[in-house]
């Protein structure tokens, strides 16, 4: 007797792809105007800076800690967490008390920013998801390899869950490096039989650490924070610290080259003209191939990780009303 598919369910198949589900906003207000100005005169320059000289000590713990003038939503209760390997920081904005909880891994390249620089904008998605948030202070660059990053993310998981919230019923977000991180995290959390999370949520996301494509783009030349020449300077520093950390040759893999069939559906937000928005839509697409539900939203002309911007930028504002959207959706 011949069997069919039906008589052997555990058989594997190759993923359905799905369609990305894309979505241009349109608008540029005055205020995001000023915050691209202001970025592009200010902050890119420092970068620029540090670009050409990556390899000197520069003090980069000193961003978080003069991040402390921004204060989290009104009536945001939060208290520190102690991982095995880094600080963290639980924190819940009025409202916040859904079933469903997020892991959040803040960007910075791998190198800068802490709980104090995300704090304001990781209270108000915590606002808009209606959800208690995890902050992770991750190990960084240069003192760790990214695969360090990777495991205080699995550590604040397993924090998690141990409190309540298992891991279907846990969001795993970041911006920019922390993009990276959050779908690392996710992956890592498969493989280790932790559970698959709720979703992710990557705002601005660095996926892809072949700076090819990123340096092909034209917006390479538009992006208002990054200059061409920190995406090959990063590369290295990344290829420099695995190197050392042991081992022949970079560890650090990145998500667009892994197998993302088991992933959860999937929110992306990035601006069009951003240096990573390159990464953001093939992200989006290997997502989608693999059978994943994905939305990608192209903010237009809207600068790296505007979201953090809410409050000011109307843009933002309602960015973060969409994450909270994505997330209520999953519960």
């Amino acid at each position: 007797m011949t069997s069919t598919a039906s008589n052997h369910p555990s058989l594997s198949y190759p993923p359905v792809p799905r369609p990305v589900l894309r979505r241009e906003i349109a608008g540029v207000s005055m205020p995001s105007q000023a915050l691209t100005f202001s970025v592009r005169s200010t902050v890119k320059p420092v970068i620029d800076a540090w670009a050409r000289a990556p390899h000197l000590p520069w003090p980069t713990g000193v961003v978080d800690r003069l991040a402390f003038p921004l204060k989290p939503v009104p009536g945001t209760h939060r208290h520190p967490v102690r991982l095995p390997s880094c600080r963290a920081e639980f924190l819940a904005a009025p409202g916040a008390d859904g079933a469903t909880a997020i892991l959040y891994l803040h960007g910075g390249a791998f190198l800068v920013c802490g709980l104090a620089t995300h704090r304001q904008m990781v209270s108000r998605i915590s606002s808009a998801a209606g959800a208690p948030v995890l902050s992770v202070a991750y190990r960084m660059l240069p003192g760790h390899p990214i695969e360090s990053a990777v495991e205080d993310g699995i550590e604040g998981l397993r924090w998690l869950m141990a409190h309540g919230y298992p891991a279907e019923r846990i969001v795993v977000a970041g911006d920019s490096a922390g993009g990276f991180l959050t779908f690392q995290v996710t992956l890592a959390a498969l493989r280790l039989g932790l559970g698959r999370p709720a979703g992710n949520v990557a705002l601005s996301p660095l996926t892809n650490l072949d700076t090819r494509g990123k340096l092909a783009h034209p917006n390479s030349y538009r992006c208002a924070l990054f200059p061409r020449r920190a995406v090959p300077a990063l590369a290295d520093v990344i290829a420099r610290i695995d190197a050392a950390a042991g081992g022949s040759g970079p560890r650090a893999v990145s998500p667009v080259d892994a197998d993302l069939t088991a992933m959860p559906p999937t929110l992306i937000q990035t601006g069009s003209e951003e240096m990573t928005y390159v990464d953001a839509e093939l992200m989006a697409e290997r997502l989608a191939s693999a059978g994943v539900h994905c939305e990608l939203q192209v903010w237009e002309r809207q600068v790296h990780v505007f979201q953090a911007a809410a409050g000011i930028v109307p843009e933002a504002g309602r960015a973060v009303a969409s994450i909270g959207v994505f997330v209520r959706s999953l519960g």
